[in-house]
């Protein structure tokens, strides 16, 4: 019997991997904290319509992309392949949309995609995302890109660039569906077999295609010929703003988004080493969204970030990172008489949050110097003997320089932490 492994497109997270992860998540917290974010966390499973109402049923993500299936019960049901509709649906679930206050919230977590896997593209992967509702001011739309550029320098990221456009109101997108048609409707043969398809369903999806024959049709494309004046005035405002807080910016006249619930203000940010499938991520207005999905008319903004393609682009930018030291010190024993000790100074040193692996096993000394030096080159030994034992103290050996000091139990949690 062939041995089990993970399905095509998931992968495990190994420790090594696991601290990177840690290290990313806890940088996004702090700065999520200083914007007065809270976090909300939603199911991984949902009723289909979660998806089909907010995305729309002709989304690429709801047609080819989304996990759908029947469960037992005969409901139609999907795994998230996105977080803002599920935030959405626990926003007006739990009557949230009732009150008149601005709530801001984020989410880290898996969603899921039957996408062909590729580098940076998972059909389980992790996204950080926000999401604010209550606001209809450009100034909001402001915050929130300040805040995507502060998470991006807080993950140490310099290589990225944010495109931003505005796709207007309800009925400017209609206009727009039918200035896409208009214009490429001609070069039909020309544009590839998705395009083609795209042309019928969802035209402005066309001006997302990475194919260089359809991006240079698409080239003679600008959306804001459709949007309103109202809604282009929202735009010009929130670029004066950011060009006031020197948030660096490119307006693309093309960038539409993949999903079809934006409005207004719509943003991608990518990375230049990230390959042909750039982006680390985006978002926009979704002013829309929540009434559309049953609520009350709240208007809202957010985006997302995935996090593997986050750690692809800082993998670019600095090379792989070195594995983290579990530990910050390892008790070693001379015999096994010491090993009750040995988890006595383990356990008082956790308490004084100093990380600590205690030997359990019968095992020579020798060999647990060995495999201390193996774990933390860099790292302490404390080392219990009989004679240890009896005086209340420790030998500590530095594993990098090979010196030996003895320090008494009562001091070893300040000595280390002074190290």
């Amino acid at each position: 019997m062939a041995g089990l492994k993970a399905l095509g497109g998931t992968s495990d997270i190994l420790p090594d991997e696991a601290a990177a992860w840690q290290a990313l998540e806890e940088k996004a917290r702090r700065v999520l904290r200083r914007y007065g974010y809270q976090e909300i966390r939603t199911p991984l499973i949902e009723e289909a319509a979660v998806f089909t109402r907010s995305l729309g049923e002709a989304a690429e993500i709801v047609t080819k992309q989304m996990y759908l299936f029947e469960d037992r019960g005969g409901r139609s049901v999907a795994l998230r392949p996105e977080g803002t509709a599920s935030v959405v649906r626990a926003f007006i679930e739990h009557g949230l949309d009732r009150t008149a206050s601005v709530s801001r919230f984020y989410y880290a977590g898996p969603m899921f995609r039957a996408e062909r896997p590729q580098a940076g593209r998972r059909r389980q992967f992790h996204q950080l995302g926000v999401e604010v509702f209550g606001s209809a001011s450009p100034y909001q739309d402001v915050e929130v890109l300040c805040l995507l550029r502060r998470l991006l320098e807080g993950w140490g990221l310099s290589g990225w660039a944010l495109k931003v456009n505005s796709l207007g109101c309800r009925e400017d997108r209609r206009r727009m569906v039918d200035q896409v048609r208009r214009q490429m409707s001609p070069h039909r043969a020309k544009l590839c077999h998705d395009c083609q398809e795209r042309l019928e369903k969802n035209p402005l999806r066309i001006l997302d295609c990475k194919e260089k024959g359809c991006i240079q049709l698409s080239q003679a494309v600008d959306l804001l010929e459709s949007v309103c004046p109202t809604c282009r005035e929202h735009f010009e405002q929130v670029t004066r703003t950011l060009q006031a807080l020197q948030v660096p910016f490119q307006r693309d006249a093309h960038l539409v988004r993949g999903l079809e619930y934006y409005t207004r203000t719509a943003f991608e940010v990518i990375h230049s080493g990230l390959g042909a499938h750039n982006a680390l991520g985006g978002g926009g207005r979704y002013d829309d969204l929540v009434e559309q999905m049953g609520g009350a008319a709240v208007p809202a903004t957010g985006f997302a970030v995935g996090l593997e393609r986050v750690l692809l682009a800082l993998e670019s930018e600095q090379g792989k990172p070195p594995a983290a030291r579990p530990w910050d010190a390892f008790v070693a024993t001379v015999s096994p008489a010491q090993i009750g000790e040995a988890l006595a100074l383990a356990e008082s040193l956790r308490q004084e949050e100093v990380r600590v692996f205690a030997n359990v096993e019968d095992r020579p000394l020798r060999r647990q110097l060995e495999q201390a030096s193996k774990w933390m080159p860099d790292g302490f030994v404390f080392i219990l003997g009989e004679e240890e034992v009896a005086k209340g103290i420790v030998t500590v050996r530095n594993l990098s320089t090979g010196k030996q000091e003895q320090v008494r139990h009562s001091e070893l949690a300040r000595w280390i932490k002074g190290r």
